[in-house]
C-alpha cells in the first residue's frame, strides 16, 4: 500500500513539473531563451497562432482531467491507510542483510561444510578424547646387608633383586572407561607390563599353565554398565585383585617395597566381575573366576569372591573381602605354547579342599597431610577336605605424612603368623618395619629412599654363606618412579 502511494505521489509531482514546463516551452519558442541553437533556428518560423492556442487548450484540458482522476485515486488510497501511518524510506542494506543474499549464503554454507565433521569422524575424535594412554617406568637399586649368595631378597616380589640395578616394571595403560552421562555404556582397559616384577608376579608355573603367553598382560577386560537400577557394572577378562591394601603400581603406594600380605595374596584373576552401588555409601562386588592367579583354569572348579566397600564420610573408606575356591590343580603344563593336560597319574580328580581369604582394610584421612591405614587378614587352606589346615593371620599399619608439596615420609609395621608354611614355606612368625622418604621432583617423577628390616622367630634369611641363615634381614633401597598420561588418580 505504501509503495503504491509513493508511486502516485512521484507521478503527480512529475506531472506538475511537466505542466509548468509547458508554458515555459511556449515562451522559449517565442524568445529563443532556454532552447538549443539548432532548435531556435527552427522556432524562428512564425507558427500559426490560432492552431497553437487550440492545441494547448486541448492538452491542458486532458491534463486537468488526468490530475483530477489521480487526486481522487490518491484520496481513496489514503482513506485505506491507518491514521498516522506514513511512507518511510527503506533503510540501506546492512551487513546481515547482505549476508542473506544467495551468494553470501552459499559462502557460509561452504564454510559450514568445510568445518562440519561427519558422524564417523566425530566418533573417532570422541574415542581418542575419552581414551587415556599412560606410560610408567619403575626401577630400583636394593642393597641387602646379609649379602645373600644368590642376590635375592627373600619374601619380596617387587624388589626381589639384591645389589643390582633393576627395572621393576615398564607399563602401558590404555583405558576407555564407560560414561553413562554421555550415553556410553561400554568401555575397556588394557595394562601391559614388562620387567623383573612382572616375571616374579605373573610368571609362576605353579599357577599359570602357559605363563609366557599371559605374563605381559596385567589387565585386559571389557566393561558394560547395564541399565539396571543405579547401574550394574559388568567386567569380563583379566583384572588386578583387590585383596590387600596395597596396589601393583609403586606410585600409588606409601612405600616402595610391598607388604607380606600383598606379596602372597592373589594378585590377579580372570573371569566375570559385577559391581552395584547398593546405596550412595555402600557398593557390593561379586567375582566368578578361574582361581587365584590363573589366566587359564587348571581344575574343574571356579572360585568366587564378595567384596563390600563402605564410605561413611569423605575421610573414611572401609573395605571387606571374602574369597573362596578350590585352588588345587588337576592339569599340568606341557610347554609355553601348548594347553595344559590332565595329570595322567591321577586322572581328572581335583582335591576338594578349599582356600579361604578374609581380608579387611580401612583408610582414614586424619588431616589434609596425614593418612592412616589399617589392614587385617586371615587365610585358611586345605588340600583335601579332611586335611589339617594351613593358617595365616596378621595385619599391618600404614602411616604417611606430607610435610611439603614435594616431600613426604611413610612408615609400615606388619606382623604375619604362617602356620603350616602356606606363604613362606615354613612355619614361622614374621615381622617387618619399613620407613620410606619420598621426594617429588615434578608431577610424574618420584624418588623414594627406603630402609626395611625383616625378622623371624627362626633362621630363615639367606646370607653370603649357603649354609648359614639369619633371623633378620636389612635392606636399603632407592626407587625411581616415572609416569605420564591423562589418567587421573590411582592406576
Amino acid at each position: 500500500m505504501k509503495f503504491h502511494n509513493l508511486t502516485n505521489l512521484f507521478f503527480i509531482v512529475a506531472l506538475f513539473i511537466f505542466i509548468g514546463l509547458g508554458p515555459a516551452a511556449a515562451r522559449a519558442q517565442q524568445t529563443g531563451v532556454g532552447v538549443p541553437a539548432d532548435e531556435s533556428a527552427l522556432l524562428k518560423t512564425p507558427p500559426n497562432p490560432v492552431k497553437k492556442e487550440d492545441e494547448m487548450s486541448e492538452r491542458e484540458r486532458l491534463l486537468t482531467e488526468r490530475i483530477e482522476k489521480l487526486e481522487k485515486r490518491l484520496q481513496e488510497l489514503e482513506s485505506r491507510t491507518p491514521t498516522g501511518d506514513s511512507v518511510k524510506p527503506e533503510a540501506p542494506a546492512t551487513v546481515s542483510a547482505a549476508a542473506s543474499t544467495p551468494a553470501a549464503t552459499a559462502v557460509n554454507a561452504s564454510q559450514t561444510e568445510k568445518f562440519e565433521l561427519s558422524k564417523e569422524d566425530r566418533g573417532v575424535l570422541d574415542f581418542f578424547r575419552d581414551t587415556t594412554i599412560n606410560f610408567g617406568i619403575d626401577g630400583y637399586y636394593a642393597y641387602n646387608f646379609n649379602r645373600p649368595y644368590n642376590r635375592f631378597n627373600p619374601l619380596r616380589a617387587y624388589d626381589a633383586s639384591a645389589d643390582s640395578f633393576s627395572l621393576g616394571q615398564a607399563s602401558v595403560v590404555v583405558e576407555n572407561a564407560p560414561n553413562v552421562e554421555k550415553g556410553r555404556r561400554f568401555g575397556f582397559r588394557l595394562d601391559l607390563q614388562f620387567g623383573q616384577a612382572t616375571q616374579t608376579v605373573q610368571g609362576n608355573p605353579a599357577n599359570e599353565l602357559r605363563p609366557e603367553i599371559y605374563r605381559p598382560v596385567w589387565q585386559a577386560y571389557g566393561t558394560y554398565v547395564a541399565p539396571v537400577g543405579k547401574g550394574l557394572t559388568l567386567d569380563f577378562g583379566k583384572w588386578a585383585g583387590a585383596l590387600g591394601y596395597e596396589t601393583n603400581y609403586a606410585k600409588d603406594n606409601f612405600n616402595y617395597s610391598r607388604s607380606y600380605f600383598f606379596n602372597y595374596l592373589p594378585y590377579y584373576h580372570t573371569g566375570l566381575r559385577a559391581s552395584y552401588p547398593l546405596t550412595d555409601k555402600l557398593t557390593a562386588v561379586y567375582w566368578l573366576v578361574n582361581g587365584a592367579q590363573q589366566s587359564e583354569d587348571f581344575n574343574n572348579s571356579k572360585s568366587q569372591a564378595i567384596l563390600l566397600t563402605y564410605k561413611p564420610t569423605n575421610k573414611i573408606i572401609l573395605q571387606g573381602n571374602y574369597y573362596v575356591g578350590q585352588e588345587q590343580r588337576d592339569q599340568q603344563p606341557v610347554d609355553e605354547t601348548t594347553p595344559a593336560v590332565f595329570d595322567t597319574t591321577r586322572g581328572r580328580i581335583t582335591p576338594k579342599g578349599k582356600f579361604h581369604v578374609f581380608d579387611a582394610y580401612g583408610t582414614f584421612l586424619l588431616s589434609d597431610k596425614t593418612t592412616l591405614a589399617l589392614e587385617g587378614d586371615y587365610v585358611v587352606n586345605r588340600v583335601n577336605r579332611r586335611d589339617a589346615p594351613a593358617r595365616v593371620a596378621g595385619g599391618a599399619v600404614y602411616l604417611r605424612h606430607q610435610f611439603t608439596p614435594k616431600f613426604a615420609v611413610a612408615g609400615r609395621a606388619e606382623y604375619l603368623s604362617d602356620r603350616g608354611g602356606l606363604f613362606s614355606g615354613t612355619t614361622q612368625a614374621l615381622k617387618e618395619l619399613t620407613v620410606t622418604g619420598e621426594y617429588k621432583f615434578a608431577e610424574g617423577f618420584l624418588l623414594r629412599a627406603e630402609y626395611r628390616r625383616d625378622w623371624s622367630n627362626r633362621p630363615f634369611f639367606t646370607t653370603n654363606d649357603l649354609n648359614v641363615l639369619k633371623k633378620e634381614q636389612n635392606t636399603a633401597t632407592l626407587g625411581f618412579i616415572w609416569w605420564v598420561g591423562r589418567k587421573d588418580g590411582a592406576w
